[in-house]
């Protein structure tokens, strides 16, 4: 026991003494960002606890400035905290930050780096986003799943005219409407037994499997900056990943192989659209007469689903969560957003995609909603190849980017009020008429930027605002127990996904002809 003490003791001083001199080495020989400075050995991990990491480095930003550097562990960190900084290496020197830095998430997740998310820049990756973005999020794949998409919404609003004086849990109903959109383009079916919300052991174990992904996903793990201490687990994560990671390989496997099983009998694969799911083109692309470099293995077909339930189902929920709650804050603005959707849907017909177009002021509070409410507020981590110059400063070849969307998004440089939710912002003569969420305008890039922008934006922003139109036209909006808008708690709880604090609980009323909501399924 003795010898192994000395041996951790001799390694631990030895790293300090690396870390020490290659930190001062590259203090003296390079121009790095501006940032606090460092302790032995753990770096700046003792600035950056407690608080959120969003918003404590958007603190930090407003000291040091927007270009940051910080000393984690072994890892050298690039914080980029301003639209123009974010320019510089989302679209300047994009192609050096292509690729993801090791983590655990990665490894024992996402089965070790085969996902599109963390996988390495290269054939592989282009190979997995080419088949997303023609079957899931081209504009033909979209039109080709409205009718989905529209059933599951019909089915939420159902539940919630049903809902009675029952307060009615958002986010939570929220989560089963897109989730079974998804499964049902993707796998063929629902993944929340029959839509409405209600119990069910099946649904409910996937809502607690999604959960834990994000949950886990943003935990710290000394192991990510400290890579001698993987081995350890010092805090528990790697086996907690572990599990997670086989609660729901377990639960992709049985959905492939029935899948397999299916389409040999001839059966299934249209999810009720009258579509090809992703699921069968995928397994399709195993067959013969593919080419060998566009064939997917099993692993990477589940890695695939993975990233589209878990990406596709948190983010999307807590946008349209945080839509409704600063909607039902700002009264004016409610009843402008009705105003709005009663002159251009009228009171006896439900919302359609085709009208997303003419709203306009719709249109305003959602991007408003991304703007102050991201839902990743930290960019997923990217690396730099090479090293790299920007602003002037040295980028070290291996440092993790992270850029603070959240921080940006509350920029007092970029924002009039940035803290004030205001959609006119976004109207014609408004501050920012022309700035979109797509990426092309670096004050806000909630979907990111670049080569490895989100590849579900197209679905993802099409499904906030048809979720958002379609609440705030059904129904009225009323706060239990006598609570008001004024003492709604707005406390962000951060994960990966930055969620509400307390779910928002509220009374639907229904507000449109009888008639419309006996039509829906």
């Amino acid at each position: 026991m003795e010898e192994i003490t000395l041996i951790v003791a001799a390694i631990i001083t030895l790293a300090s003494a690396f870390l020490l001199h290659r930190t001062f080495f590259l203090r003296r020989r390079f121009r790095l960002p501006p940032g606090p400075k460092p302790w032995p050995i753990v770096g700046n991990m003792p600035q950056i606890g407690g608080a959120p990491l969003h918003s404590l480095l958007a603190a930090m930003a407003g000291k040091y400035g927007p270009l940051m550097y910080l000393r984690l562990g072994s890892v050298d960190m690039v914080v980029a905290a301003s639209a123009a900084v974010a320019e510089q290496v989302l679209k300047i020197h994009d192609t050096n930050f292509l690729s993801r830095p090791p983590n655990a998430g990665a490894k024992y997740i996402a089965y070790n780096y085969q996902d599109m998310v963390f996988a390495p820049y290269g054939p592989r990756w282009r190979l997995l986003r080419k088949i997303s973005a023609v079957h899931l999020f081209s504009s033909k794949a979209l039109d080709d799943h409205r009718r989905i998409r529209q059933d599951e919404i019909s089915v939420l609003v159902q539940a919630l005219a049903r809902s009675g004086e029952a307060p009615a849990n958002l986010g939570s109903l929220l989560t089963v409407c897109i989730a079974n959109s998804l499964g049902r383009t993707m796998i063929g079916r629902r993944v929340f037994g029959d839509g409405s919300g209600s119990d069910d052991l099946e649904s409910n174990q996937f809502k607690a499997m999604v959960e834990q992904v994000m949950v886990l996903a943003g935990k710290f793990n000394p192991g990510d900056f400290f890579p001698w201490l993987e081995r350890l687990d010092l805090m528990g994560v790697g086996s907690e990943m572990k599990k997670v990671h086989k609660w729901f390989d377990d639960f992709l496997t049985k959905i492939v192989e029935e899948h397999r099983n299916l389409l040999a009998r001839g059966g299934g694969g249209s999810g009720g659209g009258g579509h090809q799911d992703l699921l069968s083109t995928l397994l399709s692309m195993k067959d013969e007469g593919v080419d060998e470099n566009e064939k997917l293995n099993d692993t990477e077909i589940k890695a695939l689903l993975l990233n589209m339930f878990t990406a596709g189902t948190d983010t999307s929920a807590s946008t349209v969560e945080w839509a409704l709650t600063e909607l039902i804050r700002h009264p004016e603005m409610m009843a402008q957003a009705q105003q709005e959707l009663d002159s251009v849907v009228g009171r006896d017909r439900a919302v359609s995609d085709l009208d997303l177009p003419q709203l306009v002021y719709l249109q305003a509070v959602v991007k408003e909603t991304f703007r102050l409410h991201p839902p990743t507020p930290l960019s997923l981590p990217r690396m730099a190849s090479d090293s790299c110059e920007v602003n002037g400063y040295h980028i070290p070849k291996g440092s993790t980017l992270l850029v603070d969307v959240w921080a940006i998004g509350r920029d007092p440089k970029e924002w009039v009020d940035p803290l004030e939710f205001g959609p006119n912002r976004f109207l014609p003569d408004g501050e920012k008429p022309h700035v979109d969420v797509k990426g092309n305008d670096f004050e806000a890039i909630p979907f990111g930027a670049g080569r490895r922008i989100c590849v579900g934006l197209s679905l993802g922003l099409r499904m906030v605002q048809m979720l958002t139109a379609t609440i705030v036209h059904s129904f009225d909006w009323a706060l239990p127990n006598g609570l008001t808008p004024d003492k709604l708690n707005m406390d962000e709880h951060y994960g990966l996904t930055l969620r509400r604090a307390q779910p928002l609980v509220v009374h639907p009323r229904p507000r449109l002809l009888l008639g419309v909501y006996q039509k829906l399924p």
